[in-house]
């Protein structure tokens, strides 16, 4: 890495590498985001209702104990993208939810 481009990071106010810069961004990106309980959800995992959720618009409630496949993550730290038969377009807030 000795020919490796160095950059000005302005946020710490050093010169470094190209790679390690790209590096420490793309980490800055990720948003983590946590269950009722804390733990780290991540896209494709299955997650539980830990309450009875109405869900506006579909005249449907969620019975505590359902179980939600494959979620996906939104970029928001509360907030999952999920499915759920008859339901299109599902986001649930991650307080609501713990990973199975």
């Amino acid at each position: 890495m000795a020919d490796d481009e160095y950059v000005y990071d302005e946020e710490s106010g050093e010169w470094l590498p190209a790679s390690e810069l790209a590096a420490k961004r793309a980490q800055a990106d990720q948003v983590e985001v946590r269950d009722a309980v804390g733990n780290l959800l991540a896209d494709g995992d299955q997650v539980t209702l830990i309450k009875d959720l109405e869900v506006k618009g579909a005249g449907q409630t969620l019975k505590r104990g359902t179980l939600i496949k494959s979620i996906r993550l939104t970029g928001d730290p509360q907030e999952i993208d999920c499915r759920y038969e008859g339901i299109k377009g599902l986001v649930l807030r991650a307080e609501f939810v713990r990973k199975r």
